[in-house]
């Protein structure tokens, strides 16, 4: 059997084996299917589901069964096209869209796949076998993953896309927000890629909560004409807001979130709650007739990302504020978990990506 020996055999991944245990494991790089084409990684965004998986070896009812390659933030360059001509070239600078829509798609509308059952992503043990994600500094994926990245998109800020794309789909469920106030609760990397997309979107005052300094600092540089602690309930009471964009992901955020919305306005919850009951201030969201809207993923927003970073609309680089080579992919997860210090912490693989 003869080796194609322009391609690499190996590559550094950041692997979770189970709670508590992430390893760098040295992988090869299988063969790749001929609608595949191999993606050398630049940088990775580490996600909230990535910490899941490594704190507590499962991200919501996902539980990890197997070791899990991290990673669905991802951005890098096509080492080599897919064998059956579609695709980018070869050395063209991507992004990557993780989700693959699953069977039964077709009983949802054709424009929200996100909702078909069976839907995966990479970097996901919601099902098993699990799907391995690309932390890792060669990867094969499908080319209708593949984003093409115009001029003026550096990679670095291109990891940024795909959580970009989950803020643009949050803040599309909301309707028109131009000339509205906006309260976006959870000032998290989501929470302040809402902030800078509804920027973007015209809204005409925006107020940002978060708990700590850092996030509601990076929040005032994406766009923010206002911030409040979120101890301060009358503050955010008293904000009234047309949109709110809930990213804390738990009750308290979400009791916020109905507090600080005026009579008529929508709430777009995207912060995911844990699994099982929660308490929620029903009432008040009955008699001020509020619109509570989920957000989950996104679908092709990811090519509206792109054109307004590409255009200069959308400004979301203060999100960034760490980045590790992948052998300190440890201390990375460890930054990453103190949303006190930190916005989005990135992973950087091979040489020269590093800053």
């Amino acid at each position: 059997m003869s080796i194609d020996t322009s391609l690499p055999v190996t590559g550094p991944a950041v692997v979770a084996h189970a709670a508590g245990d992430l390893r760098i494991d040295e992988l090869t790089l299988a063969a790749p299917a001929p609608n595949e084409a191999v993606v050398e990684v630049h940088y990775g965004g580490i996600c909230g589901s990535d910490l899941h998986y490594w704190l507590r070896g499962a991200a919501g009812e996902s539980i990890l069964k197997a070791p899990l390659v991290l990673g669905h933030e991802i951005s890098g360059t096509v080492l080599r096209p897919a064998a059956d001509g579609t695709g980018p070239a070869a050395e063209t600078p991507v992004a990557v869209h993780p989700a693959t829509p699953g069977p039964g798609a077709a009983r949802y509308p054709a424009d929200r796949p996100n909702l078909s059952p069976g839907c995966t992503y990479l970097g996901s043990a919601a099902r098993y076998p699990h799907k391995d994600g690309a932390f890792s500094r060669y990867v094969n994926l499908p080319t209708r993953m593949l984003r093409a990245l115009p001029d003026g998109i550096d990679l670095r800020t291109a990891a940024l896309i795909e959580p970009a794309s989950v803020a643009w789909h949050a803040v599309a469920r909301a309707g028109d927000v131009n000339g509205k106030t906006a309260l976006v609760i959870g000032s998290g990397p989501i929470g302040a890629l809402a902030v800078a997309v509804l920027k973007r979107a015209g809204a005409s005052r925006i107020i940002a909560v978060d708990m700590h300094e850092k996030p509601l600092e990076i929040a005032k540089a994406v766009g923010a004409d206002k911030v409040i602690t979120a101890a301060d309930a009358e503050a955010i009471a008293a904000v009234e807001a047309d949109v709110v964009i809930e990213s804390s992901g738990n009750h308290h955020g979400l009791a916020s979130a109905i507090q600080g919305a005026t009579r008529g306005g929508t709430v777009v919850m995207v912060g995911l709650l844990p699994t099982g009951p929660q308490p929620v201030l029903i009432s008040l969201a009955i008699t001020r007739e509020l619109e509570l809207k989920g957000s989950f993923r996104f679908n092709d927003e990811m090519d509206e990302v792109i054109a307004a970073l590409a255009d200069g609309s959308l400004k979301i680089g203060p999100v960034i504020t760490h980045d590790y080579p992948v052998e300190h992919a440890l201390e990375a997860f460890d930054v990453a978990r103190n949303s006190a210090k930190s916005g989005k912490v990135l992973l950087s693989f091979g040489e020269g990506s590093a800053s």
